[in-house]
């Protein structure tokens, strides 16, 4: 006669599986997902809306194709050279009427020179994420050198040491103002 081994218990193993999946899906952080970090315009009334016309030589348009060949203007153009192009756009130093308007205005009872410059950035359904990221950077460093600029001029430090009125005033005077069109066929150029 065989002498039989002893079994051991595995009704309990499925609970205890399940107990321990639960408890690591409950104390495990997920990775959080990353993207473009824009806070959106507000929403415009309805009046000021419909009134809101915006003067050709105020507007810039950046296209991306699909071939990820990057234009400003009417001129092809390497992205290295993008956000200098969009800071001499947006600030106009020599008033050149090619450029944006300014109109002045009253800010916290000072008076400021305001640009009225409009990136509209415009890409192809076939343009890589890659460049789109890219043009994006450039066009928002441009912004944000501006502003540095403008707060070493107005207050001796950069615009991230300013308090938060102080900010306040720096983006009224220097407006990030970049408008996504639609992605569209730009690739037969």
């Amino acid at each position: 006669m065989a002498k039989k081994t002893p079994e051991i218990n595995s009704s309990s193993t499925a609970d205890i599986a399940f107990l321990l999946l639960c408890y690591f899906l409950m104390t495990t952080t997920m990775g959080d997902q990353s993207g473009l970090q824009r806070r959106l315009p507000p929403i415009p009334d309805e009046k000021t809306a419909q009134d809101q016309k915006v003067n050709r030589r105020n507007i810039v348009i950046v296209r991306i194709n699909s071939a990820d060949k990057l234009f400003a203007g009417n001129e092809a153009m390497d992205i290295a050279y993008l956000k200098e192009k969009m800071k001499e756009f947006l600030s106009n130093p020599n008033n050149d009427p090619n450029l944006p308007e300014k109109e002045e205005k009253e800010i916290e009872g000072k008076t400021y020179q305001v640009s009225k410059g409009v990136i509209s950035l415009q890409n192809d359904r076939g343009t890589s994420y890659q460049a789109y990221i890219a043009v994006q950077n450039e066009l928002v460093k441009a912004v944000n050198e501006l502003r540095d600029e403008f707060s070493m001029r107005e207050y001796g430090v950069k615009f991230n040491r300013l308090s938060e009125e102080q900010q306040d005033i720096v983006k009224k005077v220097v407006p990030q103002n970049i408008s996504e069109a639609e992605p569209k066929d730009t690739g037969k150029r």
